[in-house]
């Protein structure tokens, strides 16, 4: 699967079960790490571990595999590694207090209107 089907496969996922806040940052020209990161609040920690496992089951219906998922213990933050694509699903105070966005300042957000 490509790196922008997988983004636009994610951000439906999110969306699915309602992810607040869903930012799409396109990395390509700055890491080799990954192509797009993904950013989702949710509700409650429940509501986060939801939306990331949403993530990874529509992912492997498509046959991609996460590669990591971290934090998944009634956590406020789960990362969720496909490779060209890394989730991050937040509680709203831990991502602003993180505010990872801020890294990625200077790059496009293309915001959850980023998939089609």
């Amino acid at each position: 699967m490509q790196a922008e089907q997988l983004k636009d496969l994610v951000v439906t996922a999110l969306e699915d079960i309602k992810a607040q806040d869903v930012s799409v940052i396109d990395v390509r020209d700055r890491t080799s790490v990954t192509d797009f990161m993904v950013l989702a609040s949710g509700t409650s920690s429940r509501h986060v571990k939801s939306l990331a496992d949403s993530v990874v089951s529509e992912a492997k219906d498509q046959g991609v595999r996460a590669n990591n998922v971290e934090g998944e213990g009634g956590s406020d933050w789960i990362l969720v590694d496909l490779g060209d694509v890394v989730v991050h699903v937040m509680m709203p105070a831990t991502r602003e207090f993180y505010d990872l966005e801020r890294f990625w300042r200077d790059v496009p957000d293309l915001g959850a209107a980023g998939h089609e």
